[in-house]
């Protein structure tokens, strides 16, 4: 093979791998609060086995040592960083299911689906949804 070839082989799958990265929702997400529209904490998005889960790494409007009030079982009065508030989201096609969000506010826990919309690498949409079928979905952002 000669210098081209091995050039154009090296960047071609740089180039593959760049798109495999972006289609993972692994990484830290910045959170935005549905009422005021600020910025509310950073998540970090991370793969254990074959599943994703994301827990809070940096609260942006409360200290850094509050806790979980509201929430249910063992994380009730446990503090809010490091805690994991989405568990066993499962890849299925183009998206992540099957899954469980916990609200911190509320300690309510709820289904969850995430995904990206086309050409938007740095949105992470993630709905949770009530067995009620009623959802909500938020757009996080990539932290960079």
């Amino acid at each position: 093979m000669n210098k081209i070839h091995k050039l154009l082989f090296v960047l071609f799958f740089a180039f593959v791998g760049n798109i495999n990265a972006q289609d993972s929702p692994a990484g830290v997400w910045k959170t935005i609060d549905d009422k005021t529209g600020e910025a509310k904490s950073h998540l970090e998005v991370y793969e254990n086995g074959d599943k994703y889960f994301a827990k809070i790494v940096k609260l942006l409007q409360k200290p850094a040592d509050t806790v979980c009030d509201n929430c249910k079982g063992n994380k009730k009065n446990k503090p809010l960083m490091g805690m994991v508030i989405v568990d066993n989201m499962a890849p299925y096609k183009d998206y992540w299911k099957d899954g469980n969000i916990m609200d911190p506010e509320s300690g309510k826990d709820y289904g969850c689906s995430m995904w990206f919309e086309a050409g938007k690498p740095d949105e992470l949409k993630v709905r949770g949804k009530h067995w009620t079928g009623l959802y909500r979905t938020q757009t996080w952002h990539r932290v960079k």
